[in-house]
């Protein structure tokens, strides 16, 4: 007598304390906590129903992302971005992505390339009308597929912990019309040239995206500071 065979579970039923800590995240890159904000544990668990356990378990979470300070005397705060701290988090993005980027065109494969395609399209269906979960998720789905075919897991790593302040700054600069080339167009661009198996293409592209992305966000981060 055959076994039933059951399917592998792709992905995993999301608890409470992953539900909260999305829904927290997604608060802070879209500007409902403003920076320097404090997150204070009570009215947060009436908001959102859950204990302080799981509002402080949240909380240490999104400190460990770079979302939350947490300040002596003060208890936690929604972390300030300052232009120092986008500029490092440009650099470390431009030496990372166009390493991975440059990788996968070399080892690109129809498969690879199919998956990177329909990660974009994913991607570029979520920026009109998404959340900003939405849109990090997808984003982030993209950018796996790349580094995932450059085999540069301990990269991934690093970038996975920057994800939440990158969302940041994404958040920032989709609302600028005051670029050369829209986000999608570079998005496609960098596509197109792993895709085609063309690495110096790939490496051209990643940087002018991200160097149109970077000026524009120190901009942003320059008139917040004179507007305070």
């Amino acid at each position: 007598m055959s076994k039933t065979k059951l399917s592998p579970i792709e992905q995993p039923p999301a608890t409470l304390r992953d539900m909260v800590q999305e829904r927290m995240r997604e608060a802070i890159i879209e500007g409902h906590f403003k920076p320097g904000e404090r997150l204070v544990e009570r009215p947060l668990c009436e908001q959102l129903g859950v204990s302080r356990t799981v509002i402080r378990e949240t909380i240490r979470y999104l400190e460990a992302e770079g979302l939350v300070d947490i300040l002596p005397g003060r208890g936690p705060i929604v972390a300030p971005m300052s232009r120092d701290d986008a500029r490092q988090i440009y650099d470390i993005r431009l030496m990372l992505e166009t390493s991975a980027a440059e990788s996968c065109a070399r080892n690109i494969t129809p498969e690879r390339a199919e998956r990177l395609q329909a990660a974009l399209n994913r991607l570029q269906r979520e920026r009109d009308g998404a959340t900003p979960g939405e849109l990090f998720r997808a984003s982030a789905d993209f950018y796996s597929e790349i580094f995932e075919g450059a085999g540069h897991h301990i990269a991934w790593e690093i970038v996975q912990r920057l994800n939440g302040r990158i969302s940041r700054l994404r958040m920032m600069t989709l609302s600028s019309n005051d670029r050369e080339r829209s986000g999608a167009e570079h998005m496609q661009a960098i596509c197109d040239a792993i895709t085609s198996g063309n690495p110096d293409a790939a490496c051209t592209a990643v940087s002018h995206h991200l160097s149109d992305t970077r000026a524009i966000a120190e901009r942003l981060l320059a008139e917040q500071d004179k507007e305070t």
